[in-house]
Order: structure tokens, then sequence, then C-alpha cells
């Protein structure tokens, strides 16, 4: 998930730059392309790579001293590389901050009321039954569309791994990424069927240490010649902050789980420097791959990081193989909470064995369904963007403030209440013009797929 938000940024800030970039290739080039060129849509679908040949475009330009790429890609990136970190770091910190703030009202809340154990809980004691479903709603709408978010990466990255490789199924029309991507949820489904939390946490550790193998993957791709990091990063385009912003905060996502968190600590009063000190360290994360990234890749980088990475080099195996098998830990412990809430709506009578058939059936079901949305929309960063805008944006920003305005009421500062005010506005702001932006890219390429 961290390293997805690598390629929004860059990619939204560089597109022109790339269309102007492959408008003189192109232009430069068409003896190589011949008929082909009717086939690239590079300029008009961003999100889908380009079919023409562009090794060989280079070469030709080469060979016959062509335009200055290099020198068309100074006067477009033109934000020098302090400017660029003072952009990035802004953007990352700013929500940082007010994400590790919103996290630390949460704390407050949970202080007032001992009784209160849970996020939904909170909703509950603030506004009541009308708080509790608003909380519920959100928070199961944030699963399911991360679940589609992590299927959709799943899928990414097995294509890559498997390119070349031919399935047939005769009783079904699938492609062969479809087949894969298939198996490999059916591989994780019995997942579902854990209740023990221990089993969980073994998942847990596992997804942590494959983030790690990723990380480490890229960090090393330079080492081992796949790369040089000789690219420059654009000035930020403030125009795409909404969409931008989106992904941000799904990203520092996490506020379901605080509650948890707090209650769990031997020692609350010490919540808020956890926070600090945690949104503080996912910042430096962040910032660390969002530049190793930018400056590897440059404007080419994928929407995952993973998948931009030199082919043949054995880190990149590496890499997209942990990327594989990252969503497949995710998906019981992203079902825990509902898992949890539905066995305590189950009858007391029956016994554990019938609740968790029921447990695992429904959790099957749904994560079929979730597969099925997640090979029907396959446009990874769009339904992120779409995620972190429309549920993420409420549950880390505009929620907390709201019921702490709610439950703290009178014992509040005009300061610090026209602060919460102002979150909650630009929280609803990011979150409207975000849901607006990330909807129209992704029905814009939904349909240019169905008509191609």
């Amino acid at each position: 998930m961290l390293a997805n938000m690598l390629k929004s940024l860059r990619k939204s800030l560089s597109l022109q730059q790339k269309c102007l970039q492959h408008k003189n290739q192109v232009d430069n080039a068409e003896s190589v392309h011949g008929a082909n060129l009717a086939n690239c849509i590079f300029c008009v679908e961003e999100t889908k790579q380009c079919k023409c040949d562009h090794n060989n475009i280079e070469d030709t330009k080469s060979a016959e001293g062509g335009t200055n790429l290099d020198a068309e890609h100074d006067s477009e990136a033109n934000c020098s590389f302090t400017y660029a970190v003072i952009n990035m770091v802004g953007m990352l910190i700013g929500l940082g901050v007010i994400c590790a703030y919103s996290s630390h009202l949460l704390g407050k809340c949970l202080e007032k009321n001992t009784k209160l154990r849970s996020y939904v809980d909170i909703g509950s004691h603030a506004f009541g039954a009308k708080g509790r479903i608003m909380a519920t709603t959100f928070i199961y709408m944030e699963i399911f569309m991360a679940l589609v978010s992590y299927t959709i990466s799943l899928h990414d990255n097995l294509n890559s791994i498997f390119s070349g490789m031919h399935l047939k199924l005769q009783l079904a029309k699938l492609s062969t990424l479809q087949l894969l991507t298939i198996g490999a949820v059916l591989i994780a489904l019995p997942s579902l069927w854990l209740r023990d939390l221990s089993s969980r946490s073994f998942l847990l550790t596992g997804g942590i240490l494959m983030f790690l193998v990723i990380f480490v993957s890229i960090a090393s791709t330079p080492i081992f010649g796949g790369v040089q990091i000789n690219h420059k990063i654009p000035l930020l385009h403030l125009h795409n902050i909404p969409s931008i912003s989106g992904l941000y905060i799904f990203s520092y996502g996490g506020h379901i789980v605080f509650p948890n968190l707090y209650k769990a600590m031997k020692d609350p009063s010490k919540f808020t420097k956890v926070s600090i000190v945690s949104f503080t360290l996912v910042t430096l994360l962040y910032t660390t791959l969002g530049f190793m990234g930018g400056k590897m890749f440059g404007p080419d980088v994928n929407s995952q990081v993973t998948l931009s990475m030199p082919p043949k080099l054995f880190v990149t195996k590496i890499a997209l193989w942990a990327t594989v098998v990252t969503p497949m830990t995710k998906y019981a412990l992203e079902f825990a909470p509902f898992a949890i809430q539905l066995e305590k709506r189950l009858p007391k009578f029956n016994s554990g064995r019938t609740k968790m058939i029921i447990r695992g059936s429904v959790g099957s079901f749904l994560l079929l369904v979730i597969l099925a949305h997640a090979l029907s929309v396959p446009y990874f960063e769009h339904v992120l963007c779409l995620t972190g805008s429309l549920v993420s944006v409420a549950i880390c920003l505009i929620f907390p403030c709201a019921f702490y305005i709610k439950i703290c009421w009178g014992q509040i500062s005009k300061p610090l209440f026209v602060l919460n005010l102002s979150i909650i506005t630009c929280g609803f702001l990011l979150g409207v013009m975000g849901t607006i932006s990330s909807s129209k890219l992704l029905v814009k390429h939904f349909l240019q797929a169905q008509s191609a």
C-alpha cells in the first residue's frame, strides 16, 4: 500500500511532461512505428502502458542526432531538488500532523468515558444511534474498498511475474491473468476462517516482513545496476492536490484501530506521544519511498513502484513476489472487525462451530464479491484515491474532530474549537473534490476499456 502512493504523486505531477516528450518521440520516429502509431494510446489514457517501441525510438534518434530530450526534460522539470523536497515533505508533514492530531483527539474522547472501547463506541457516545450507524458504515466501506485495491495490486503484480504464460479453461472465458488472480485469492480464502487471534498476529507479522522485503528490494535496485538515480522531480502542481490528498490520507489511515491500541496500553497517557512518533516515522518512510522512486524511475514510474523495477533483476522478482503475498496476508486482518461484530450479533445458543461456519461462509462470499469487483475495475490508483477521498478522509479527519467537539462541548476553548471546525471544513472540501476527481478518472478509463 505504501509504495503505491509514489506513482499517484509522480504521475499526476508529470503527465503533461510525458505526453509532450512522447509526442516529440513519435514525430521523429515514424519509420520505427509504422502502422503501430494508431495503436499508441499513451497520451489518451494515462494509466495504460504505451505499446510503441521506445527503445527503438531512442536508438533511431541517437543514430540520427535527434532532439535533445535531456534539454526538453530540464525545461519541463524546472524544480530543483530542494524545492521538490519542500513540496513533497510539506504535504506529507501537513497531512501527517493533522492525522496525528485527530488520533490524539480519539484518545481524549476515550479519556472522557472509560467504558468506550472502539471507534464505533466513540461515534455512538457522541451522536447516539446515528453516530454508531455512520461510523460502522464508513468503516465497512473502507475495509471493502481497501480490499478491492489490494486485490487489484495482487492482479497487477501477478501479471508481471507470469508474463508470457497462457492457461486455458474451457468452462469459463477467463484470461490467464484472471485465472491466476482467482487462484491466489482462493489460496488466501481459508485464512478468513481463522478464529485464533494468535494466527492473525502471525499474518500481521508476515505482512510487515513482506513490506520490509519490498522496501529493501527497491532501495537495492541501483546497487545491482538496474537503474540510475539521475531523474529530476517536477514542481508540484497545486490543481492535483485533491486527488493526491485522497491517496495520502488513505496511506495515513488506521484510526479505526487506534482506540483498541489505546485500551491495550499499560499507560494510556502516553498515547499522544506514541501517535507523534508513529506518524513521524511513517512520514519519513513515505518521503524516502517517494524520492527513491522519483529519482530512479522519473515520470515513467508505475502506479506500483514494483512494476517499474527492471524485470530481469533478481531483486525485482523478490519485490514482486513480496507484493503478491502482502495482500494475501491482509484479507483475514481486514475482515477481523466485521467478523467480531458478526459473531456478537449471532444468537447465543449457537455453538462455536456454528459461529465459525457462519463467519467463514459470509467472509468467503464477500471476498469473492471483492474479487469480482477487482477484476471488473482494475485501476489501482484511482480506486485507492477514491477510497481515500470518499471514506478515509471522513474516518481520519472529519469524524474524530466532530466526535471531540460533541463529547467535550463546553470544555473546549474558542481557538481549539475553530481549529477543529477548520479541519472538518478542509477535510470535507478535500473529500468532495477528491471524490469527484477520482470518480471521473475511474469512469473515464472504465468506459475507454469497454469501448476498446
